[in-house]
């Protein structure tokens, strides 16, 4: 591939530091090598599904410790409130509707689907191992599960996972609902293949020690390139239903199923940070911990929880896009709880920013670098946050506003599309339940708002829908 990123000389300079800062930064041991970048995704996570974001059962320590010891953020969104879109924005750092990740009838990809992420679009992945990392997923990828738009052929030196959610390519026995299967899962109803790089496994792939296998191969990842800087992505398959959890954990949590995997998920992430504490690496690591979108409330008590936030997966509400976001990095992140606007799609950019490189000049970029936040140097950049849905544009906000054009339930019990005009209107910082539209008592902010949205859509690009192209019956 065309190298398209300039390689700085040494580690990037913050631009005039805090104090704070610089006694963190001189506590820091000396190293000639660009930190490692550990993203860690859970699939369908709700925004209450952590202790530290307010569950009052599900037990997670190993990531509450990571909030307690780096940052805790609580505006921090997915790009989208599907699996497929919002990996890609995550992994390109570009809105997905620029590339094509998304469809006018087809939500996500699927096993008949014949297209995926286009070879042009230059992945995290493709970027830091241009700059001499060496990179790999282990966990789900969801972004084509064709030859030719594998993570292998898109920067990732190492894969093992799934190649679309754990619950397609069905394999039901006659007369089994398919919802009756999701509450009392076999892992024989789905035929999901687990691969190691382009080559299938296991079919079906044994889900119940999924989560487990990801870790011990994570884990073997980070020991086999300590002595290397790495970029090691771990998309896990869980919570997505159905649910599946290891012998280990089953009635592990007071939360019954649902929180049993949480909790796992949970011992995996400390096996993980272990393991780079073992190695020596945490003062040269950055891990990062969020979830592709909301939770499937529909699943009821086998879904998650977006607690006070409204609705969850498939909408444009906040419960479907607003999801923990937590970064870790002892000595160079500043402890805190951050009310700042994040998203996943800004970590193409803080991290490329961290490592010394620059994001490409020859395409519209849509993440910003959260790394003064981060470093204690000022507040994030990022005051907007588009929602689409479907390729459309279903709501906005502007720093603590948000307006709704169309509302509708998806994936969840939610109401039927509404499209509204005037546009609905709510502040986040006093009504994060979207309950209270305040569109007549402030006009001058809802002008404001829709401002915003005009000069958001004069610089959009739209690519043609991929997700659509499907191979017929």
């Amino acid at each position: 591939m065309k190298r398209l990123f300039m390689i700085a000389a040494a580690m990037v300079a913050l631009a005039g530091p805090s104090p704070m800062t610089a006694i963190l930064l001189a506590q820091t041991p000396p190293t000639t090598r660009p930190p490692n970048i550990i993203i860690i995704t859970a699939d369908d996570l709700g925004y209450a599904d952590l202790s530290s974001y307010g569950h009052p059962t599900i037990r997670t320590p190993a990531l509450d410790q990571l909030a307690v010891e780096g940052q805790r953020w609580t505006s921090f969104y997915a790009q989208a409130p599907v699996c497929s879109p919002s990996r890609a924005a995550l992994l390109t750092g570009r809105l997905h509707l620029r590339s094509g990740m998304f469809g006018r009838q087809t939500g996500v990809f699927f096993p008949d689907s014949q297209a995926g992420l286009p070879s042009d679009e230059v992945t995290l992945a493709e970027a830091l191992g241009d700059m001499g990392y060496v990179t790999g997923i282990i966990g789900k990828w969801h972004l084509g599960h064709l030859p030719q738009y594998l993570p292998t052929r898109h920067g990732f030196d190492y894969w093992f996972g799934i190649p679309y959610s754990n619950d397609m390519d069905w394999n039901l026995p006659e007369g089994l609902d398919n919802r009756a299967a999701y509450f009392d899962p076999n892992v024989d109803y789905w035929r999901v293949p687990l691969m190691r790089n382009e080559t299938v496994i296991e079919r079906p792939a044994q889900q119940s020690t999924i989560t487990r296998r990801y870790t011990e191969e994570a884990v073997r990842f980070i020991r086999d390139h300590q002595d290397q800087s790495f970029f090691l992505y771990v998309p896990h398959s869980m919570p997505h239903t159905p649910l599946f959890v290891s012998d280990a954990y089953r009635d592990h949590s007071a939360a019954g199923i649902y929180g049993d995997v949480i909790e796992e998920l949970d011992w995996s992430v400390k096996q993980i940070v272990e393991t780079i504490k073992t190695a020596g690496l945490e003062e040269n690591t950055l891990i990062v911990f969020t979830s592709d979108n909301g939770p499937w409330t529909r699943f009821e008590t086998h879904g998650g929880s977006a607690g006070l936030l409204r609705d969850g997966k498939g909408t444009t509400f906040e419960g479907g896009m607003r999801v923990p976001g937590i970064f870790w990095w002892p000595n160079r992140i500043v402890p805190d709880v951050i009310p700042d606007i994040g998203s996943s799609m800004d970590l193409f950019t803080t991290v490329l920013a961290i490592a010394g490189g620059t994001v490409p000049a020859d395409r519209p970029i849509d993440g910003i670098d959260l790394s003064p936040v981060l470093f204690g140097n000022g507040s994030s950049p990022r005051r907007t946050m588009a929602y689409y849905r479907m390729g459309e544009l279903f709501a906005f906000r502007l720093d603590a506003h948000k307006v709704h054009f169309v509302t509708e339930g998806r994936y969840t019990l939610g109401p039927p599309r509404t499209e509204h005009d005037p546009p609905l209107l709510f502040n986040l910082n006093v009504d994060p339940g979207e309950q209270y539209d305040v569109s007549e008592s402030q006009p001058d902010v809802l002008a404001e708002v829709l401002e915003a949205v005009a000069q958001h859509q004069s610089t959009m690009t739209t690519a043609e829908p991929l997700f659509d192209l499907r191979s017929q019956p």
